[in-house]
């Protein structure tokens, strides 16, 4: 009896290793994913956020010109003081309804486009970037002085 216990202890050695080599990689691959999925939808609401800042700004200011670049500067403030890096950044700023006849109600329309990089992460088959894009509508008022 004592040599076929032996011989099965003596059978099982280095199948944890094996186990480990085959388990570790799955993990590691899963913990990837983990941290790519969190990455991406923290930037989506950074995102969120910068459109709903440069809308803001951009309905607080007196001309179209000045719009687009107050837009442009709040959404860039608003990604980088959340801490999201973006490979392409792009404000797009719709002043067409800014100035309507006096009594009326104007608004600005900001889409933010920024590229989400993910290529650090180094997971195979998961793209080198996620593009997210939000648009956020801001009311010009209508009573303001021009």
């Amino acid at each position: 009896m004592k040599e076929t216990e032996a011989r099965v202890e003596a059978d099982d050695r280095g199948s944890f290793a094996i186990e480990a080599a085959i388990l570790v990689p799955a993990l590691l691959l899963f913990l990837l994913m983990v941290i790519a999925a969190g990455r991406v939808e923290t930037a989506h609401g950074a995102v969120d956020a910068a459109a709903r800042e440069g809308a803001r700004s951009a309905s607080l200011t007196r001309t179209p010109g000045q719009a687009v670049a107050a837009a442009q500067r709040s959404a860039a403030v608003a990604l980088r003081q959340q801490g999201v890096r973006c490979a392409n950044l792009a404000a797009a700023v719709d002043t067409s309804r800014f100035a309507p006849p006096l009594g009326r109600t104007g608004q600005v329309t900001v889409t933010v486009t920024c590229t989400v990089p993910l290529s650090d992460l180094s997971v195979p088959g998961l793209p080198g970037g996620v593009s997210l894009k939000s648009t956020f509508i801001s009311v010009v008022d209508a009573y303001r002085a021009r």
